[in-house]
């Protein structure tokens, strides 16, 4: 992908420099004004670089001291399994809990939204049937690492408490405890992962480059009569997460 924006070359080269080794990790980057010079930029632009690895978690600034090359942020394993429950955003704060991090989400919903032809075929309904779409940024200390965009029939939640997926009094549960609490009942999700490079919105919010590798997961909730309850796009950057897994085997007697 061209990088035709200046800063963006800039950080690409810094970039380049931390991981050939000639800045290690503890060791402090030349001023602002010296990196301008050094790339015939403003002053402006270098500090937009230094600022975009700062975000990617490569430099740290250090309050009157200047700014140093951070030791690598750690790439977590984000486990699927089997067991619907385990897709809920409360799974993604248990997981990273258990990883001594803090994990939260942020959402936004819009009611009475359109379903676009490609989401309303995947939740077997007609385009432009009313449906309610959720976008997640899933937060690690404050930071996203996660986004989703999630969608549900307003045909099976409209006229119920669980209408709005984080508000009412099942807020934040997840889909199947959700469902359930309807008289809904979720019995499986179809999941499937998709490499893919990051868009400037994706980027932006996850604080990584323009076309930095992530991997689209498209998921979709089934109730026991296999109607679809819920779609998903979840966008994991590969920088963060390595995606595994889980399989149960079953044992014969």
């Amino acid at each position: 992908m061209p990088r035709d924006t200046p800063y963006l070359q800039v950080a690409d080269a810094l970039r380049d420099r931390i991981r050939s080794g000639e800045w290690a990790v503890g060791d402090k980057l030349p001023s602002r004004a010296r990196i301008a010079k050094e790339y015939e930029v403003g002053a402006s632009v270098a500090q937009r670089a230094m600022e975009r690895l700062t975000i990617e978690g490569i430099l740290e600034g250090r309050a009157g001291s200047g700014t140093y090359v951070r030791r690598p942020r750690e790439r977590g394993r984000m486990i699927r399994t089997k067991s619907p429950e385990r897709h809920s955003p409360s799974f993604f704060r248990a997981v990273l809990n258990a990883q001594d991090h803090e994990g939260t989400w942020e959402s936004r919903s819009a009611a009475r939204t359109p379903a676009p032809e490609r989401i309303a075929e995947r939740l077997g309904i007609e385009p432009g049937d009313l449906c309610v779409v959720t976008d997640y940024e899933f937060l690690m200390e404050g930071l996203p690492v996660q986004l989703s965009r999630s969608w549900e029939p307003m045909a099976i939640t409209g006229d119920t408490p669980v209408v709005l997926p984080e508000m009412g009094p099942h807020a934040g549960i997840g889909v199947v405890e959700r469902m359930r609490s309807i008289g809904v009942r979720v019995v499986r999700a179809v999941e499937i992962p998709r490499p893919a490079r990051a868009n400037q919105e994706q980027a932006n919010l996850l604080g990584i480059s323009i076309g930095g590798l992530i991997t689209e997961l498209e998921r979709t909730f089934y109730d026991s009569d296999g109607r679809p309850v819920e779609t998903a796009d979840i966008v994991v950057p590969d920088v963060r997460w390595e995606i595994a897994y889980e399989i149960a085997v079953e044992q014969r007697e």
